[in-house]
């Protein structure tokens, strides 16, 4: 039986949405199942490019977890580069650097309102992995 094929995702943010917007953003590894970005070297270089982003005003990362084979994320991003442009361009450097293999594309949901940016943070915090990772995270500091 053929597998449907996956097609490509927009990303594309409409004009009236108020720059700064927060997005809930997922981002899978190429091979799920396998620890590739919970380990020290890899998680610690993972949050260090968040952190740079983060003091070059590339984006405004409010929250990131790191999982073994993804990551979710809440982050606003300026208008002008746009939300595809930025994450793929991270990808990018984190590929190259740390040779992460990630799956085409991501996930990403604009968070419309206070409720939703609420169960979205309360979702990433409530992970059971979560607590182990961050524990791990002050490790690699």
């Amino acid at each position: 039986m053929d597998r449907p094929t996956r097609g490509k995702l927009g990303h594309a943010v409409p004009q009236w949405v108020k720059d700064g917007s927060l997005f809930f953003i997922t981002i899978n590894c190429a091979e799920r199942g396998l620890n590739s970005l919970c380990r020290a070297d890899i998680g610690a270089g993972i949050l260090k490019a968040a952190e740079f982003y983060n003091s070059t005003l590339i984006w405004n990362c409010r929250l990131i977890l790191l999982m073994p084979d993804h990551l979710h994320a809440v982050i606003s991003f300026p208008r002008e580069a746009g939300l595809k442009i930025v994450v793929t361009n991270w990808k990018r450097f984190l590929a190259r650097e740390y040779g992460i293999q990630w799956q085409r594309d991501f996930f990403d949901h604009r968070l419309r309102n206070h409720h939703e940016v609420i169960a979205k943070t309360s979702y990433v915090m409530m992970n059971p992995v979560r607590k182990a990772l961050c524990e791990r995270v002050e490790e690699w500091r």
